[in-house]
């Protein structure tokens, strides 16, 4: 892995655990019961955008070093994953 394809991974890695990680625990204006005009109910009442964003960096930094290992000392292959060849199926036709 080079290090543009480490980047590009941990960019989605990142963002993927952004948007799981956004929903929690969050409490929207309905739950509170004060409503800004012209806003969903639905709409979160404090993101704490910043201390999510620190969370994720720390969680996706574990994630991708987890991934990266893999990848790099070959934990798992495309050879195993590969189950055309796997079961004799032949090759695939594409």
């Amino acid at each position: 892995m080079n290090i543009v394809t480490g980047i590009v991974l941990y960019a989605i890695i990142w963002f993927m655990t952004l948007f799981l990680i956004l929903p929690i625990r969050m409490t929207t204006q309905a739950d509170v019961g004060q409503r800004v005009e012209g806003t969903h109910a639905s709409a979160p009442e404090t993101t704490h955008l910043k201390r999510r964003v620190v969370i994720t960096t720390l969680v996706a930094a574990v994630i991708w070093a987890i991934t990266a290992w893999i990848i790099i000392w070959d934990v798992i292959t495309l050879e195993d994953i590969d189950l055309f060849t796997r079961f004799g199926l032949g090759e695939p036709s594409y």
